[in-house]
């Protein structure tokens, strides 16, 4: 089974840095886009930063300069380096994937992460 697992995730006060990984744990053939998306309390899911397979990348205008995504495609892994962080970047992080060809073959869509805590203090 193809699963996206985060780590990284922490408390850390205002201006601190923190990296966010995720994997593609299971058999897989190609995974394609890959992005960090948040959500905070009351709010809805955001996307942070996005990736494609090519390595072209995609940011939130609230993260510009701070964030940056990098994948590393032979080990199915998208990372978000985190610096300047702000107490507003508070959230749950979630790893995605819009399309992933399984080791079976099957084309699957829309995989998520189980999230990992942010916490910036101030």
């Amino acid at each position: 089974q193809v699963q996206l697992v985060e780590s990284g995730g922490g408390l850390v006060q205002t201006g601190g840095s923190l990296r966010l990984s995720c994997v593609v744990s299971g058999s897989v053939f190609s995974v394609n886009a890959m992005a960090w998306y948040r959500q905070s309390p009351g709010k809805q899911r955001e996307l942070v930063a996005r990736i494609s397979i090519l390595g072209s990348t995609n940011y939130t205008d609230s993260v510009k300069g701070r964030f940056t995504i990098s994948r590393d495609n032979a080990k199915n892994t998208v990372d978000l380096q985190m610096n300047s962080l702000k107490p507003e970047d508070t959230a749950v992080y979630y790893c995605y994937s819009d399309k992933i060809l399984e080791g079976n073959y099957h084309l699957g869509y829309d995989y998520w992460g189980q999230g990992t805590q942010v916490t910036v203090s101030s």
